[in-house]
């Protein structure tokens, strides 16, 4: 038998890395006081001493008494053959254990299994994920959002913010949407959906900046999803709430806003 690669078998019995190297050590050299296992292995001697222990509770090693110092040496293989059982045993026990844990576990996961997804993102990367989960479907809906325009504007790549327009187009995502009433914000639905088919343009009302200064935007969305991002460059955050009752009162919140906004501007 070659005896180098003694450790890799003892590893897969269940020995830990370690306890193989000097459960191995020990069989080459028949028998060795810890100073020595500790010079073969390279480990240091309090964890030769330590394994040695665990190893001797496990039952393959022994230790006598030579010459005033505890000297250890293997135990015959039949007691390796042992252990090895006990440990298919000791498997079969966990399994029945967590079998009959199951049903109690299936009971306290099913209290807690509707409770909100929320994931968080940082940086430009992680911002354009979230306008990218806006139009992650093929199924048409209706999108509702509080915005400040102009920030999109100074966030968004071109490139990405038009291929952002035309898959909600191609989809057939309607929007309305609350902005604060900057010049800049005043004139983002003529200058951004120019070209667009009449009925994917999103209807947009105005509410004072002076009153209500965001610099951010919350998107409702995809019938069980909220998007809040705060579109400050310098601290680009957001997260994305996946919950039926929380979008719900969400879009409740935006159809009173709504109603209270005034008039229709584009």
């Amino acid at each position: 038998m070659n005896t180098d690669n003694l450790p890799s078998t003892f590893e897969k019995i269940g020995l830990s890395q370690k306890e193989a190297l000097v459960y191995s050590t020990l069989i080459k050299l028949g028998g060795a006081y810890p100073s020595k296992i500790a010079e073969d292995t390279k480990l240091n001697r309090s964890t030769v001493y330590k394994i040695l222990l665990d190893l001797s509770v496990k039952g393959l090693v022994n230790e006598i008494k030579k010459k005033n110092k505890i000297y250890y040496q293997t135990e015959k293989p039949s007691k390796l053959l042992r252990y090895a059982k006990d440990q298919v045993t000791l498997a079969n026990d966990q399994l029945e254990t967590v079998q009959k844990m199951i049903p109690d576990l299936e009971g306290i996961y099913s209290l807690f299994s509707n409770k909100p997804k929320i994931s968080y993102f940082e940086g430009i990367d992680g911002i354009l994920s979230i306008y990218e989960d806006h139009i992650a479907t093929t199924e048409k809906y209706e999108m509702v959002a509080f915005a400040n325009a102009t920030e999109l504007e100074n966030v968004f790549p071109e490139k990405f913010f038009e291929n952002y327009r035309r898959t909600k187009e191609k989809i057939g995502i309607t929007t309305r949407g609350i902005i604060t009433d900057s010049e800049k914000n005043a004139t983002f639905i003529e200058r951004m959906y120019a070209d667009y088919k009449k009925e994917i343009v999103p209807k947009t009302k105005l509410i004072p900046a002076s009153e209500f200064p965001f610099k951010g935007e919350l998107t409702i969305y995809r019938n069980n999803r909220v998007s809040i991002v705060n579109l400050n460059k310098e601290h680009l955050t957001g997260l994305i709430i996946e919950d039926e009752t929380i979008y719900n009162m969400m879009r409740m919140i935006f159809e009173l806003s709504w109603k209270g906004s005034g008039n229709i501007v584009s």
